[in-house]
């Protein structure tokens, strides 16, 4: 029942804490409620949002739905299609809401909306969970539409379709739950009051808005799988989320391949998830790590998503980057002509200096610590403050021998990086030189 509190308005908690102490056949009844709720909270969410074209408003819909089914399954018995029944409710709840709230105007405009969609219904019949289920995807692009800043639209995201409460995305990025309440209402705001439509955009739009939606998600997944800051390296829990939002994208849009291909990535990616990091919670690299501890279950996936992308004409970003990923998987000597390649398509499609880092990485791996080198030294001036840039400096001037000059990379990166578990990978490195030279 906690991730149903969490969802809940102070009111509603205490209401749903009395009817929980006072009835005890909710026991079993609310385990079902909860797991309803966490399974198809953003699918409900998605059809009332649309509905009202304000998330807030669906929010509170939603939890007057819940609350209203803790007060009835137990005595009724939970219904054939829980979610249907919380998302038919809460269309009601909304419009109570709407009634009470909103001025003649509002209530006119909004209200035709919801006449108009229960004209479609029977009288007093739930509507099928298949009939609103494609919403989903209507509110990811209304989440990540280009008027909302970058930090809105991942917590919009995480909140409203990811189903995080506040405090577990506040807890994800390292930023008190005040600050993050107010940067969520800040989002919702704007969504209503600037009209932003909860629909796909249209032909033209969608290639340019779909890349800021799966941009959205891979930035969540990169906060998961390499946390910018704290203690820990990996938060499985952001990193899998990011996956589920990528697997409920390549379910609604299935003939994208860039659709496929992020999913595809981060598959690939969490699959090492188990091997990054030793029993003292330490880094091990992924040519040091045990391949047994991979999840070979997720990669036969991830290969399977893969082939089904490669079929779609126009490799993009992230499929590129799937396949270079999918190679690094395929065996511990991994084929760096091949990467070298992929990295050089990606170069010419989307020359992002990070990807340009890998893929001197790559060259030097390639053919030598020099050529590696040179190639990093290219992006000096755009990355001299990204810890990676003289990480990866530091690993080929060992290589080349030239300690002194490693020394310093290494501890600059030291100086710039503030994750934990990196910061102490970086500082063996830099005492291992004490040794060799």
């Amino acid at each position: 029942m906690g991730l149903l509190f969490d969802r809940l308005a102070d009111g509603q908690r205490r209401l749903v804490s009395t009817i929980y102490e006072n009835a005890f056949i909710l026991k079993s009844t609310g385990t079902v409620i909860a797991e309803v709720f966490r399974d198809s909270y953003s699918v409900v969410l998605a059809s009332v949002a649309k509905m009202c074209r304000d998330i807030d408003l669906a929010e509170e819909a939603v939890q007057d739905a819940l609350v209203e089914a803790l007060r009835d399954w137990p005595a009724k018995g939970v219904p054939d299609n829980p979610p249907a029944w919380i998302s038919t409710v809460a269309r009601r709840r909304a419009i109570d809401r709407i009634r009470r709230r909103d001025t003649l105007v509002q209530k006119q405009q909004v209200l035709a909306g919801y006449q108009k969609a229960e004209s479609s219904e029977e009288s007093g019949a739930v509507m099928e969970l298949s009939a609103f289920r494609d919403d989903r995807l209507d509110l990811i692009f209304a989440c990540c539409h280009p008027s909302l800043a970058t930090d809105k639209q991942i917590a919009l995201t995480l909140r409203t379709v990811g189903g995080l409460s506040t405090k577990e995305i506040a807890s994800a990025f390292l930023v008190t739950e005040p600050t993050m309440a107010q940067r969520l209402v800040r989002a919702k705001n704007k969504i209503r009051d600037a009209g932003i439509p909860f629909k796909v955009p249209e032909a033209h739009d969608l290639v340019d808005r779909l890349s800021a939606v799966l941009a959205v998600i891979y930035l969540i997944f990169n906060e998961g799988y390499f946390s910018s800051a704290g203690d820990e390296l990996i938060n499985e829990d952001l990193a899998a989320k990011a996956i589920e939002l990528g697997s409920v994208l390549a379910e609604l849009m299935p003939d994208e391949s860039e659709v496929l291909g992020i999913y595809a990535l981060m598959l690939f990616q969490h699959s090492r998830r188990a091997a990054r990091v030793d029993a003292n919670g330490d880094i091990v690299i992924l040519k040091d790590q045990d391949r047994n501890k991979w999840d070979r279950g997720m990669i036969e996936t991830a290969h399977s998503v893969l082939d089904r992308a490669r079929r779609i004409p126009g490799p993009g970003v992230f499929l590129l980057q799937a396949e270079i990923a999918s190679e690094h998987v395929r065996s511990p000597d991994p084929n760096w002509s091949r990467i070298v390649q992929l990295y050089d398509q990606l170069a010419r499609a989307h020359p992002a200096p990070v990807l340009l880092l890998n893929r001197a990485v790559a060259i030097g791996e390639l053919h030598g610590c020099e050529h590696g080198l040179r190639a990093i030294d290219l992006l000096a001036d755009v990355l001299s403050s990204y810890h990676a840039f003289h990480a990866s400096r530091g690993h080929f001037q060992v290589e080349c021998g030239d300690f002194d000059e490693a020394a310093e990379s290494f501890q600059t990166a030291i100086e710039l990086v503030d994750n934990e578990p990196e910061r102490r990978h970086l500082r063996k490195r830099l005492r291992s030189l004490d040794l060799t030279s």
